[in-house]
């Protein structure tokens, strides 16, 4: 490849938002390499294969905004004024306008004096006149249309929330809610992993008994139809639409018209799943549950349902199309869309639409199962709702989709092909993270009014009371990693952040939700400012909880933050799902974990020192208030012995303790793990590890490791005195 000079790639570079140099976890900066750039340019659609195109593009991209005559979609805040620039053939008159999103006129848009030159745009010349969009237009997705020599054009102006915080029916208090991975929370009725129906049952217990306002649950987003199933609930096929493990047959209303024979035979397939099973099996769960629903789906539906159905496939629109389609692609040719034959690569290729034609039972299928999903987490939501919650089910959002999936094959001309997600080193993983998953093109997704990003958002919002973000700070910047490339070879390409956290307001505001923002990590702390200035909560999880701007001991460790200290807007707990359970944390299963596992960067008996320090300051600090006794507090000193009664009461004490640490803080909301109510050990996700670790397939288990069912977690003593502790 042909040398380029260095500072042409870097201005390129610097035009499309991408990195030129990045500050790392040590503070250090380091510069971007041309290999990288040149990677992640061309994953952009820039060619750079010499110093001549890459010129060539530059003056692209400079030509390209006054060839528009109105820049792409426009996202402001309520009440904020915006100056807008439109290009016409110079000398020409212009008028400038905005339309409601429901078809209303909204009022004409003020010139303002605008002195930028004209310029020649090939054999134009372009002259700019900027206009004042006003900060009184009601919150919606408006367009504003520009008139000028005969021809018209729009684009998208939404008028987004300036502060989203907590619905009005919820302020003023604190909600406390469960945190439950949902396919290990099985009941007696599961077909082998947990589901919709569970997650009902879930809310109503701890909703009506012990007074939680949520449930909060892992993504529900869809798999590939096929086995073997991506266990990893963050590594979906589609973000938008849901998975069809977690249907329950029998709450479909159709399921009452199977003969007796095929009910029977349904039950005994479902009974055939072993709950006692040390692992989850996603596959069995999935071929067993398959074949009722397909059944079901051959039961005449009545004339109400029919249409009910209908209604919903016109409202989804050729996005559910596209995701049914390659779901019935995928049966016949595999999951991986970049290995089918070349005619189906694209849902707009003639062979791929003669497909769809072929097997439009099939693709019907696959729409009728995300209409009963739509039905059943409706459902789920309004259980919760009766139960007494005030916020109900707050759904999780992934950071990105499997590059091989639907989304991934549907809209590939948003995505960045030719690059994967992932993160620079840091202090837990000095070799970088390559999470295997294509970003977002920042310009096409402007260019696209941002679609895709409003339709996956509205969708898993419909039936939610609140979303929780994993990783928002994806919203901001991204590491992008070329084909071929090391983690550490990566850099930062930045998004239009107002414009994704603005979106994401307006859909939570329309849905009557919250949003939880997870800013863990290495985060810019003008982020978090941001996203608290737009009523955005954060995470807070106690174990990470430092006064980084207090004192520090002799080895430089901060002290803790006190309760009191922490933040108001955020999802406060004490362990999150990438950790083990508290009992196993305690214990340091963290430690001993990433030993098995050749994880350590350092020797097993430091990080154990470590992991110990850390413990001590926790236990001192919730001693010292009271929350736990002494004996309770040392009786961690040493792993458990489960069977041992007494030591795994005082363990339990502690963890009681912990999580009556939790009100001691202004945080909105407190979360408790599932896990922890059920004195459970193991972490349900080791990172760094792909099969090295059963992730993602732990049942909810006790301390001894035996799986336990819902039934018995409705009955557990155990379970009811930690749900008191949070209760206020």
């Amino acid at each position: 490849m042909a040398d380029i000079p260095d500072d042409l790639l870097r201005d390129l570079a610097g035009r499309l938002s991408v990195a030129t140099e990045f500050t790392d976890w040590q503070d250090r900066t380091h510069p971007v390499s041309a290999q990288t750039l040149r990677g992640v340019l061309t994953a952009m659609g820039i060619d750079t294969s010499s110093g001549e195109a890459v010129a060539a593009s530059l003056a692209e991209r400079t030509d390209r905004e006054w060839s528009r005559m109105l820049p792409t979609c426009q996202v402001v805040r309520e009440g904020e004024v915006r100056v807008v620039p439109v290009h016409v053939d110079h000398g020409e008159r212009v008028a400038v306008w905005v339309v409601g999103e429901d078809g209303g006129f909204l009022g004409d848009l003020r010139q303002v004096p605008d002195h930028t030159p004209p310029r020649t745009v090939g054999d134009r010349l372009v002259g700019r006149a900027s206009f004042e969009v006003p900060g009184t237009l009601p919150v919606g997705y408006h367009r504003i249309h520009a008139w000028s020599a005969g021809t018209e054009a729009s684009t998208l102006l939404a008028v987004t929330p300036r502060w989203v915080g907590v619905p009005e029916r919820v302020r003023g208090r604190r909600s406390w809610g469960v945190a439950a991975q949902l396919y290990s929370a099985r009941s007696a009725q599961s077909w082998g992993t947990g589901d919709l129906a569970d997650l009902a049952d879930l809310a109503t217990w701890s909703g009506a008994v012990h007074g939680a306002g949520f449930v909060l649950v892992n993504p529900l987003h869809a798999a590939q139809p096929t086995p073997p199933l991506e266990p990893s609930p963050y590594l979906p096929t589609s973000r938008r639409f849901a998975n069809p493990l977690y249907l329950r047959p029998e709450r479909i209303p159709e399921y009452a018209g199977l003969p007796d024979g095929q009910r029977a035979a349904a039950e005994r397939a479902r009974r055939e799943l072993d709950p006692a099973a040390p692992e989850l099996d996603r596959d069995a769960a999935w071929l067993a549950k398959r074949a009722l629903l397909e059944a079901v789906f051959e039961v005449p539906r009545s004339a109400g349902r029919e249409l009910a159905f209908r209604t919903y496939r016109d409202r989804e629109g050729v996005g559910l199309v596209d995701w049914a389609t390659w779901c019935a692609i995928a049966e016949v040719h595999g999951p991986r869309w970049r290995t089918w034959p070349a005619e189906l690569r694209r849902p707009d290729e003639p062979g791929a639409v003669r497909f769809r034609a072929e097997r439009l039972d099939r693709v019907d299928f696959h729409c009728w199962l995300q209409w009963v999903l739509d039905e059943q987490l409706a459902g789920a939501q309004l259980a919760a709702r009766r139960a007494g919650m005030s916020l109900g089910v707050l759904h999780d959002l992934a950071v990105g989709v499997n590059p091989d999936g639907a989304d991934a094959w549907g809209l590939q001309d948003v995505f960045a092909l030719g690059v994967t997600v992932g993160a620079p080193p840091d202090a837990y993983n000095q070799n970088g993270q390559d999470w295997q998953q294509p970003p977002w093109r920042p310009d096409r997704l402007a260019e696209t009014d941002y679609a895709p990003f409003r339709a996956m958002v509205s969708t898993v919002l419909r039936w939610a009371g609140g979303l929780r973000v994993d990783h928002i700070i994806g919203l901001f910047r991204l590491w992008w990693i070329p084909e071929g490339m090391d983690p550490t070879a990566g850099t930062y390409v930045r998004y239009d952040h107002d414009a994704l956290v603005g979106i994401l307001a307006l859909e939570a505001q329309r849905a009557g939700a919250l949003v939880v923002g997870e800013d863990l990590g290495t985060v810019e702390p003008w982020v978090r400012r941001y996203l608290a200035d737009r009523g955005l909560l954060g995470t807070s999880i106690l174990w990470f909880e430092y006064d980084l701007d207090g004192p520090r001991d002799a080895t430089g460790r901060p002290g803790l933050l006190p309760g009191e200290r922490w933040r108001e807007y955020c999802l406060a707990s004490v362990t999150t799902h990438d950790l083990p359970p508290t009992a196993g944390y305690l214990e340091g299963e963290h430690v001993r974990l990433r030993e098995r596992l050749g994880l350590l960067t350092r020797p097993v008996e430091e990080e154990l020192a470590a992991a110990t320090a850390e413990r001590s300051a926790w236990l001192d600090e919730v001693r010292g208030r009271g929350l736990v006794t002494a004996a309770a507090a040392g009786a961690t000193d040493h792993v458990t012995d489960p069977g041992d009664g007494t030591a795994e009461a005082e363990l339990e004490s502690v963890v009681v303790g912990l999580h009556r640490y939790l009100t001691l803080t202004p945080a909105r909301l407190l979360a408790v793990s599932l896990t922890d109510m059920v004195g459970d050990r193991r972490t349900q996700n080791q990172p760094g590890t792909l099969d090295e670790y059963p992730n993602w397939r732990i049942p909810l288990s006790g301390p001894d490791g035996v799986p336990v069912l819902l039934d018995e977690v409705f009955t557990s003593e155990r379970a009811a005195r930690l749900a008191e502790s949070v209760r206020d």
